[in-house]
């Protein structure tokens, strides 16, 4: 749920998704990609689909079809996966294969783009893990607050169908919805006193950057680590503090990576809490069951296959085909090196407070220090292709 740099300028047309009809030989890489490794992240998705109506939209007001036209592929990459499981292939290339057929005869990709604009900004996230304490003790004195009670959230496309896809969040005063207090007001203490906190961290820059990335660990001083995951927000406009961090001339354009960001704050410690809080939204979390982080759709993330998207132009759990570049592990560096071709099938599980627009994505790469410094390091271009059943596509091509 992180990604924190936006290098494009906004489009000056009004932003607007557009789907146009492609094939599987117009994938870059579809024929090298192993396929059967997203396998496991679409069985997740459609176990959340299947304890639901399947009369359902997937999508409201988006011409994406019933959970009924998507279950019949799910029901398919169950039997893949039960039947690999029941008996493992010997040679790894037939599950691959299998999971190739599964999408080509089920699915057909369509290209996306914001109105004719095919390419955007394509980031990464990764599992962050800090010192933290049930008790403040010492350093450990920064809480990480679960979702307040009086939080409020508002699906604003069961009001108006063009709003699908956005919230907001508040509290109600005098039977209105009122704003909730923004971050700098939270971190004064807004808060406190009300037994919201879950954990507590050492210092504010490693809250401020489990707030980035949506989900973490954290590691008490027995040794026991707890997760946190992302459970809603205040409502308040994302802004990036890198950009602000470029736009004052703090750091070279195209210099906002996360470890120059931490860097910087802890140099100067006064001006960064002041640029914290100016990113005005404050993420509430909940302690989390089990080692994966969960997204946004309410399942465990897959590394290198969950996608956070916006979801105001796709809906969660959907296959996408990915094509963008992403940084390299140096070889027992533990360090981002040089960029090479990323093109991927992934499945859309996560949102992000930066992840806006048609074409944008941020990619869940895992944990660790490797995955830390990927992670950071990746701002690219690219584009994406949604993979849609064939019921669903003949209905948007039209008659023929």
């Amino acid at each position: 749920m992180a990604a924190l740099y936006l290098l494009r300028p906004i489009p000056e047309l009004p932003e607007a998704q557009k789907l146009s009809p492609a094939s599987f030989a117009d994938l870059n890489g579809w024929a090298e990609d192993d396929q059967a490794a997203a396998l496991g992240a679409l069985r997740r998705s459609c176990d959340r689909w299947a304890a639901a109506p399947d009369t359902r939209p997937l999508f409201t007001g988006s011409g994406m079809g019933t959970l009924a036209d998507w279950l019949p592929a799910c029901r398919e990459a169950e039997e893949i996966l039960a039947r690999e499981e029941a008996a493992p292939a010997a040679d790894p290339a037939t599950l691959s294969r299998r999971a190739r057929a599964l999408f080509e005869t089920r699915f057909q990709p369509f290209a996306v783009s914001n109105n004719d604009d095919r390419e955007g900004l394509f980031t990464a996230y990764f599992l962050i893990e800090v010192a933290g304490a049930r008790t403040p003790q010492g350093p450990l004195s920064v809480p990480l607050y679960a979702r307040p009670s009086d939080l409020v959230q508002v699906n604003l496309g069961l009001f108006r169908p063009e709003f699908t896809g956005r919230d907001i969040a508040g509290r109600v005063e005098g039977g209105q919805l009122v704003p909730y207090p923004p971050r700098g007001q939270i971190d004064d203490g807004a808060l406190s006193g009300k037994g919201l906190e879950i954990v507590w961290v050492d210092n504010p820059v490693d809250a401020f950057f489990l707030h980035i990335q949506g989900s973490g660990r954290v590691k008490l001083p027995d040794g026991t680590v707890v997760g946190v995951g992302y459970d809603g927000t205040n409502g308040h406009p994302y802004t990036t503090v890198g950009g602000l961090m470029i736009e004052r001339g703090l750091l070279p354009s195209g210099g906002a990576s996360m470890e120059a960001i931490r860097d910087w704050i802890a140099a100067n410690p006064v001006q960064g809490a002041a640029l914290m809080a100016e990113n005005a939204r404050y993420v509430f979390f909940r302690q989390l069951e089990g080692d994966a982080p969960i997204g946004a759709q309410g399942v465990p993330l897959t590394n290198g296959r969950s996608l956070a998207i916006d979801r105001k132009y796709l809906p969660l759990g959907v296959p996408m085909w990915l094509e963008t570049t992403a940084p390299t592990a140096a070889t027992g560096a533990g360090t981002g090196g040089g960029p090479a071709p990323f093109r991927r099938l992934m499945i859309a599980q996560d949102t992000g407070g930066a992840i806006t627009g048609p074409v944008r994505g941020d990619i869940y790469w895992g944990t660790g220090p490797e995955a830390g410094a990927i992670a950071g390091r990746m701002k690219y271009l690219g584009r994406y292709y949604v993979l849609l059943p064939n019921a669903v596509a003949e209905r948007l091509r039209g008659p023929k």
